[in-house]
Parts: structure tokens; C-alpha cells; sequence
């Protein structure tokens, strides 16, 4: 989807600003210390307890311990994983997202009228009832992971699930009215999920995913003020053709 790489491209441009780095070191190194943190203290408790519940209790009663244990060790690490994104996410979301919102938005899309609610509190419950929305999504799908291949899909969906409700509002909430957003939400449902999986996959590549919170708070930012200002621009050019129609 072009609007897609258009967003990504942007997003690696936008990286070779100083000042965007430094947002981006805080959620890193918060969710640096959650990983190692949450490893060391609760991963082989975690892989204990997986091992005595759906599905992995039904592989152990059918004689496939191997397979339950192996289930639980990615179950755990998967767990560990995601508890790490969603502790960055939040407060990408909540903390960092405001600020590069409004850096980019000053160089990049100066000519984005604001005609938004910039809103803290409605801001803060999208990112916490997100967050546990997908805990809860996450651990309802857990017993599909018997479905060959879905242990690997589901994490990926989830993850990517929750940036595209997470960022895609937080980016729109100071420039788009409620009509704008309810547009551009029908309108780019799919692109703006698709943005989340590719996050999503960055999330699994070792020291990089680190910084996966903040380069989706920051593509989502590009995407949607673009997708705006395109539809901004749409609807102008509409009205100029219409009102020359009527007087010619």
C-alpha cells in the first residue's frame, strides 16, 4: 500500500533529527529494564504455569509433553514480550507521542489546520483501554495456539491491533474534528492495520524492537496527518468544482 511506505519512508527521513532520538531513548531504555526485569523474576514461573493450563494441559494429557513444554516456553517469552511493548507503548503513547505530534507537525505538515479536541484524559483512557483490551484479547485467543501457525499469528495480530488504536487516535486528536476522524477511520481501516503489523514485525527483531513503541507512535503520526491533509484537500478541490458548475 503506498500510503503505507509513504509513512515508513517518512518515518526513516525523520530519523536523522537529533532531537526526535532523544524522545525516542526513554521508552528504549523503560523497556530495556522491563525485558531484563520480567525475565529474571517471572519467565520460569510463567512457563510453569502455561504448562497447567489450555492448551498445553491438553497436549500433556495426550502424551505430547515435549510439544506442551515447548508451547509453554514460547508462550512465555511471547508473554514477557508483549508485557515489555505494551509498558513502552503506554508511555509512548501518553508521554512521547504528544511531543514528536507536535514537532512534526511544525516542519513537516505546517499547513495542517488544528480543528481538533487536544484532550489529555480522553489521550490517556485510549492508550490504558487499549492496552487492556489487548491483554484481554490476547489471553481469550491463547488456546488457539494449537492451530499450527496461529501461536506466531495471533501475537503479531494483537500487537498490531493495538498500535493502530492506540497511535492512530492519539496522532489524529489535535488536528482532525470528530467527523474528519470518523472518516479517515472508515476510509484507511485496512492501511492503517497494515502500518501495525510491519511495527509489529519490527517489535521481534532483537535491540531494535526496542524502539518499536516510539517508530510507531512516530510513522503513525506521518500517516495519519498525510492521509488529513490529503482529504482536507479533496474536499476543497470538490467544493471549488461544484460552486463552478452551479455558475457556469
Amino acid at each position: 500500500m503506498p500510503e503505507v511506505m509513504l509513512a515508513l519512508i517518512r518515518t526513516l527521513a525523520t530519523l536523522a533529527r537529533p532531537r526526535v532520538w532523544l524522545l525516542m531513548v526513554g521508552p528504549a531504555l523503560l523497556a530495556l529494564v522491563a525485558w531484563i526485569g520480567l525475565t529474571a523474576f517471572l519467565l520460569d514461573g510463567l512457563i510453569a504455569g502455561l504448562i497447567d493450563l489450555p492448551p498445553m494441559s491438553w497436549l500433556t494429557v495426550w502424551g505430547a509433553v515435549w510439544l506442551a513444554k515447548l508451547f509453554a516456553v514460547l508462550g512465555g517469552w511471547l508473554l514477557i514480550l508483549a508485557a515489555t511493548y505494551v509498558t513502552a507503548m503506554l508511555i509512548a503513547a501518553i508521554f512521547v507521542l504528544p511531543l514528536l505530534l507536535r514537532h512534526v507537525a511544525m516542519t513537516d505538515y505546517p499547513d495542517l489546520a488544528r480543528m481538533g479536541n487536544d484532550s489529555v484524559t480522553a489521550s490517556t483512557w485510549n492508550s490504558i483501554s487499549a492496552a487492556l483490551l489487548f491483554v484481554v484479547g490476547w489471553l481469550l485467543t491463547l488456546p488457539l495456539w494449537l492451530i499450527p501457525g496461529l501461536g506466531l499469528v495471533l501475537p503479531l495480530f494483537w500487537m498490531a491491533w493495538l498500535n493502530r488504536r492506540t497511535f492512530a487516535y492519539d496522532a489524529l486528536a489535535v488536528h482532525a474534528g470528530d467527523e474528519e476522524w470518523r472518516a479517515l477511520r472508515r476510509q484507511h481501516g485496512m492501511p492503517l492495520l497494515m502500518l501495525g503489523v510491519t511495527l509489529a514485525l519490527v517489535a521481534h527483531i532483537p535491540i531494535v524492537g526496542l524502539l518499536a513503541p516510539t517508530l510507531a507512535a512516530l510513522a503513525y503520526v506521518h500517516y495519519c496527518l498525510e492521509a488529513l491533509r490529503r482529504m482536507r484537500q479533496g474536499a476543497i478541490v470538490t467544493i471549488v468544482e461544484g460552486s463552478c458548475t452551479r455558475e457556469c
